[in-house]
């Protein structure tokens, strides 16, 4: 009856404020999603099928790869400006908190499991997470299991799942490197991309192994490491031989070139997948979509499996995939009352009814941290049932997303910056080491840290 009368509400307001004739009072949900790579399920079928349900116009726009908080910003201040935005953790709340309704009297706020998982502004909950993700080394068991039949394979293991630690791992990726031929395969791993908005998958994903292990030390495990890092003002980079131990795997291991990879995107790498051109990529359970979904894919659904990102550090064996949240929604205080409560009824349609939860398994691949959702309702693609193998792993802890502490977006390109500078030799490795250590001084302090 609740979720009945939000949104008959929603849709008088609508019809009322239609009566007024601008676009802006119309009551339109205008949406800026973050994720390019389900702009056209938003687009195609759930503003469709929202729409339909309940007459309210949804129009989603996706800021383009690694340019999320520009388009942000050029966005929130029109006379029409997004009614639902995303924040990125703690970190990016602090820039966008200011424009933030509170969501705590709200059914969305009420479908989440876990109500300390939402986060705050000046004692309000303003910014709900939708998705817990998790991202590892993904790789093409098909093409394993081909390396492993080898009768002259220089490894004493018989499958993927027995590598636990960076020694293993590196062992087999050489040794597949010098049967890359018989492999059918042009790498082990796909491109490392480093094309202009392309490097978020090294300067913020890979980069959380060493920075998570770095504050597990000084604070501990899970949320202490997170809170840690999101207050700290100095960065050790105590464990930067070991992210360049990985790093230079991927590169002397890839399907490209250290010259070539700077014009390399993330697609690129994700088709080398698809294609069966190389046997492992970096990336996340968001990218089940893509590799399926890639004309030409020869990729079996059953083979797409998930392997932790192991540097050789002490006791990585006990470590799974990184799985955590950086995507929370909110709602624009500033944008029409009508659009508000739209924006309100979109999220609760989306996350509660049974063709919007459909839409949210099924097509946007969403592992939700809703109440609102069964057991039998989980999603179906591979890297999501992947991510939840791990989950119910017993015998490993799940590294979480301390990433979310990095002082600032600047950091992050400078860093992504200095990866490229290495690759292409116009920085060794202790001088790329520095930087990231004394840029995150400097970016701390210019946040108020």
């Amino acid at each position: 009856m609740k979720k009945g009368l939000t949104l008959a509400l929603a849709l008088l307001m609508a019809l009322s404020a239609f009566a007024g004739g601008s676009n802006e009072s119309s009551g339109e949900v205008y949406f800026l999603n973050f994720k390019p790579e389900i702009a056209e399920v938003y687009t195609q079928e759930v503003a469709p099928a929202f729409e339909k349900a309940t007459g309210i116009p949804l129009r989603v726009v996706t800021a383009a790869s690694n340019q999320y908080e520009p388009t942000l910003r050029s966005e929130i201040t029109k006379s029409e400006p997004p009614v639902i935005f995303q924040v990125n953790g703690p970190v990016g709340l602090q820039n966008w908190a200011s424009y933030t309704a509170p969501l705590e009297d709200t059914e969305f706020y009420g479908m989440l499991s876990d109500k300390s998982m939402a986060l705050t502004y000046e004692g309000h909950a303003v910014a709900i997470p939708y998705t817990v993700e998790g991202y590892g080394i993904i790789y093409n068991d098909a093409i394993m299991r081909k390396y492993f039949a080898l009768p002259d394979k220089a490894v004493a293991i018989s499958s993927a799942e027995e590598i636990k630690d960076f020694d293993t791992l590196k062992a087999v990726v050489e040794d597949m490197t010098k049967h890359k031929d018989e492999l059918g395969i042009q790498g082990v791993f796909a491109s490392t991309s480093m094309a202009p908005g392309n490097d978020w998958r090294w300067q913020t994903h890979l980069f959380n192994i060493p920075l998570w292990a770095e504050f597990r030390d000084k604070a501990g495990e899970g949320a202490l490491a997170t809170a840690a890092a999101a207050s700290a003002t100095d960065f050790d980079f105590t464990y930067a031989d070991n992210f360049k131990a990985l790093w230079d795997l991927y590169l002397d291991n890839s399907t490209t070139a250290k010259g070539l990879l700077g014009g390399k995107s993330t697609d690129d790498s994700m088709a080398e997948f698809a294609l069966g051109q190389c046997a492992m990529v970096q990336n996340g359970n968001w990218a089940a979509s893509q590799v399926l979904g890639i004309p030409g894919s020869v990729v079996k659904s059953e083979d797409i499996k998930f392997m932790p990102l192991y540097m050789g550090i002490e006791g990585e064996e006990g470590y799974g995939i990184c799985i955590g949240t950086e995507n929370y929604l909110c709602i624009n205080k500033n944008a029409d009352p009508a659009a508000q409560a739209n924006a309100i009824a979109f999220l609760e349609w989306l996350f509660s009814s049974d063709e919007g939860k459909e839409l949210v398994t099924n097509r946007l691949g969403f592992i939700t941290p809703f109440n609102t959702f069964g057991e039998d309702e989980g999603p179906t693609d591979p890297l999501a049932k992947e991510v939840m193998r791990w989950m119910a792993d017993s015998s490993v802890k799940s590294i979480p997303w301390v990433f979310s502490g990095i002082p600032s977006e600047q950091w992050k390109a400078e860093f992504g910056a200095d990866l490229l500078s290495y690759i292409n030799g116009s920085a060794d490795w202790p001088s790329v080491a520095e930087h990231a250590r004394s840029a995150w001084t400097a970016e701390a302090e210019i946040a108020g840290r």
